[in-house]
């Protein structure tokens, strides 16, 4: 395993993360292929032996039970001061709204939340998983900075979010003397390369770490053609971001087929390989020990330049998907940046 430290934090974080959305009671919550928390042990064990010391979970998935399982395991095996655990929270709800609950206080109620899930004093890492266009930036930035400053969470990072949003935040943050973004988890792989036109510059210029999810497309780049799973049987999300281009990508899931026969290894290791020469710790997630077995082996492998030109060369523009295409804003939705006091 390699390890690198995460943006500007002293976090010294493998450079495969554990994505743990796969984990969580199926009965509940968004998704339904998601695995039991025995299962959850036996990978997250798994993960250890390998070297993997990064874990990404959310308070959104599968209602909270996926911070639990990865809490309870973590603390049985001992390893809490030997790992990395990064956690997300979501938007103020309606019903906030409605009860005068504010940003600042919205970040406060769910990292207490979040850490009685995982049964923690502090995460490692705190998320803001979905930009809020109805509460000032502000307001979520000085809850953020709170959580910091009262040693519930050591770093703060960002995910789904555009440039300039992380780039105006980070300055916002820097003019209050406030804790900044070290992080940032976006939409990118091998067939979905956005983030190379403004969030990757921006990332490389202020050393801010790329860990990005769906590093393997939900699967496309891991199976080949006529290759199925559970969860792309039930996914609709995965079917939401990648189906209306599935023309085009197949293109460069061929490719990937091709220098997986010719290096004689499987497609993650191919895709896994490629990501890796872009971003600090692609986030990987897995429902089976093979999953994360497969993904470490990533490093086994050495693609040339020429691999690399052979394997973009197909790309072409993709619009938007999932949770920034939901809620992108349009011109009359500009964020609110701060408080109405503070524009006084």
């Amino acid at each position: 395993m390699e390890y690198v430290l995460l943006g500007n934090s002293e976090l010294r974080v493998s450079r495969i993360c554990l994505g743990c959305m796969g984990f969580g009671d199926p009965t509940i919550g968004q998704h339904s292929w998601t695995v039991g928390e025995e299962p959850t042990r036996e990978i997250i064990r798994r993960s250890l032996d390998l070297g993997v010391n990064f874990f990404d979970t959310a308070i959104a998935y599968q209602l909270g039970t996926s911070e639990q399982y990865v809490g309870r395991a973590l603390r049985d095996m001992s390893m809490r001061s030997q790992v990395v655990v990064a956690t997300k929270f979501l938007p103020r709800t309606d019903e906030e709204i409605a009860r005068g609950i504010d940003g600042r206080q919205h970040v406060l109620n769910c990292i207490d939340t979040s850490l009685r899930n995982l049964g923690m004093d502090y995460v490692d890492l705190y998320i803001y998983h979905i930009w809020d266009y109805k509460t000032p930036a502000e307001e979520i930035l000085a809850g953020m900075n709170e959580a910091v400053r009262s040693g519930k969470a050591r770093y703060i990072g960002i995910a789904n979010a555009y440039a300039y949003q992380l780039a105006k935040m980070n300055a916002l943050a820097e003019k209050r003397g406030w804790a900044k973004f070290v992080s940032v988890q976006n939409h990118y792989n091998l067939i979905m390369r956005e983030e190379e036109r403004e969030m990757q510059p921006l990332c490389r210029e202020d050393n801010i770490a790329q860990t990005p999810y769906s590093a393997l497309a939900s699967g496309k780049l891991a199976k080949r053609p006529g290759e199925t799973s559970l969860r792309q049987a039930r996914d609709s999300f995965m079917h939401f971001k990648y189906d209306a281009t599935a023309e085009q990508d197949n293109r460069i899931v061929e490719r990937v087929v091709e220098l997986a026969d010719r290096y004689g290894v499987e497609m993650t290791q191919i895709a896994l390989a490629w990501l890796l020469t872009k971003v600090e710790s692609p986030i990987v997630g897995a429902t089976k020990l093979h999953h994360i077995e497969g993904a470490v082996k990533a490093f086994d492998v050495q693609l040339t330049a020429d691999d690399i030109r052979y394997l973009e060369e197909p790309y072409v523009p993709h619009n938007l998907s999932g949770v920034m295409a939901v809620n992108k804003p349009t011109m009359s939705e500009d964020p609110v940046w701060v408080t109405a006091s503070k524009n006084k």
